[in-house]
């Protein structure tokens, strides 16, 4: 009984699957954390590309 459980647990202290989904569960989570900074509804890059649209509008003649 006792040769059978430390065989499952180094088996499982070698299987890496799970270590490579939580490494890409936390790249999705600081992607969607950037998204949201850069695309949120308080300005930043919204307001910036406003600006600069109406900028080049005003500069180029009718």
């Amino acid at each position: 009984m006792l040769t059978k459980l430390f065989v499952k647990m180094q088996a499982f202290m070698a299987d890496r699957k799970g270590v490579t989904a939580i490494e890409y569960a936390i790249v999705a989570v600081a992607i969607a954390g950037i998204a949201a900074a850069v695309f949120g509804t308080n300005g930043g890059l919204e307001d910036a590309l406003t600006s600069a649209m109406s900028t080049l509008r005003g500069k180029i003649p009718s």
